[in-house]
């Protein structure tokens, strides 16, 4: 035996089926395809930054600190050693150019037969229109102006002094976001 729904729920099914087409939202089980212009999205831009990130070791206050070195470590390059930063980021490669934000995360040495670097870090900008706003490194994320943001970067160094382990690199970031 049939039963017929009721109208209402009838009425209600077939305005489900006509929202869904209007905002082009798809279910899939525990997730959704949707319309971006739902979001509040408008068009994607790709913003180029070439910024200076300075990892500072020797004088008074270090922006790195090392939180993890290994006990014993036959490696020459410093395999294992964990280190969190708080490094300037500024417009020019010397440290009296104008600081535009920070880079907060950590690096590590990853490799045992080379120079390997394993680095997670947030650019943190404090300055003009991207003031608090930030990119995830590398770029899979971000906040404020970077929601949704994605992108590359390519890392140069500047200058390294070998005997304070001071660092100058310069980073060219390309990141698309709304």
């Amino acid at each position: 035996m049939v039963k017929f729904l009721p109208i209402f729920a009838t009425q209600i099914i077939f305005l489900l089926f006509l929202l869904s087409s209007f905002t082009k939202i798809q279910v899939h089980g525990y997730a959704k395809t949707m319309n971006k212009n739902l979001m509040g999205l408008k068009k994607e831009k790709l913003t180029h930054f070439q910024i200076h990130w300075h990892d500072i070791q020797s004088g008074q206050n270090p922006t790195p600190i090392s939180v993890v070195r290994p006990p014993t470590n036959t490696s020459t390059n410093g395999f294992g050693i964990i280190n969190m930063i708080d490094n300037p980021l500024t417009a020019g490669p010397e440290m009296s150019s104008k600081m535009v934000g920070r880079a907060q995360g950590f690096y590590a040495l990853a490799s045992q037969e080379e120079v390997g670097l394993l680095m997670a870090m947030n650019f943190a900008f404090i300055e003009g229109k991207y003031n608090g706003s930030s990119i995830t490194m590398p770029v899979i994320e971000g906040n404020g102006l970077f929601r949704f943001a994605r992108g590359y970067v390519q890392a140069r160094t500047h200058n390294f002094d070998p005997k304070t382990g001071d660092a100058t690199v310069q980073y060219n970031v390309y990141v698309m976001h709304y």
